[in-house]
């Protein structure tokens, strides 16, 4: 072998080492799962509060209505396991320390109520007439429409007697209750109690209604005579 050949076998000697240690090794998870490797990790965003709790209470200190902890979460760029957590865990610390407020979940999300305890002096503070109250014939139609939802005006005018419908007006306008389609076959509006309803009796489901049975013995006979009525708005 003349001296060119030999120069030239040793470059391409020389070329394939480099080649195979610029090659990456591949483990388990492939190449791609060692660059995630060395990856850095994507430091948590800052939340614009303390901490997770704080900016919790701050949140549903703001919110007029419960907060979802996906919506918490959501809001504070955290996970919902995080959120979750801490949450229930903020509401365990107020009931041990008997704070004068609780937290409660309801209708589905997170909020803040006064404790039981202090209902004497939250009703001593609300008794002097500043907070607008539903009339007798509001809190009547809004028990029809919560124990027969849905329903339309024509049955729930049936069930009291008399005509419904600025009552029926005002408590959409509170938002206690909402429309929820239409009647089969009179096409009359039917209407449902809202999340507000269940905020202001504060259960978390139309199942945590009290029972009627005890309370109208002949309701039974009052449904037969209903279905028998066809009605309409």
């Amino acid at each position: 072998m003349s001296d060119v050949e030999q120069g030239v076998q040793a470059q391409e000697t020389e070329l394939g080492q480099e080649a195979e240690l610029e090659q990456p090794t591949v483990r388990d998870g492939g190449v791609q799962g060692e660059l995630d490797a060395t990856e850095p990790t994507q430091e948590p965003e800052e939340l614009g509060a303390p901490s997770l709790s704080a900016a919790i209470e701050a949140l549903l200190l703001l919110a007029d209505e419960p907060m979802s902890v996906v919506s918490l979460a959501q809001a504070t760029r955290q996970t919902v396991d995080d959120v979750d957590v801490t949450v229930r865990a903020l509401a365990v610390e107020y009931d041990e320390a008997v704070r004068g407020f609780e937290l409660r979940e309801i209708a589905g999300g997170w909020r803040y109520y006064t404790r039981a305890e202090c209902s004497p002096l939250v009703e001593r503070f609300v008794l002097d007439g500043q907070q607008a109250r539903l009339t007798q014939a509001s809190l009547e139609t809004l028990a029809v429409i919560a124990y027969r939802q849905p329903v339309t005006r024509g049955r729930v005018s049936a069930v009291r007697g008399v005509n419904v419908d600025g009552v029926i007006r005002t408590l959409v306008a509170r938002g206690l209750i909402e429309e929820a389609g239409h009647e089969q076959e009179s096409q009359a509006i039917l209407y449902r109690t809202t999340s507000t309803f269940l905020e202001r009796l504060g259960i978390a489901s139309l199942e945590d209604l009290p029972p009627l049975a005890e309370h109208l013995p002949d309701l039974a006979d009052l449904e037969d005579v209903l279905d028998s009525v066809a009605f309409g708005d």
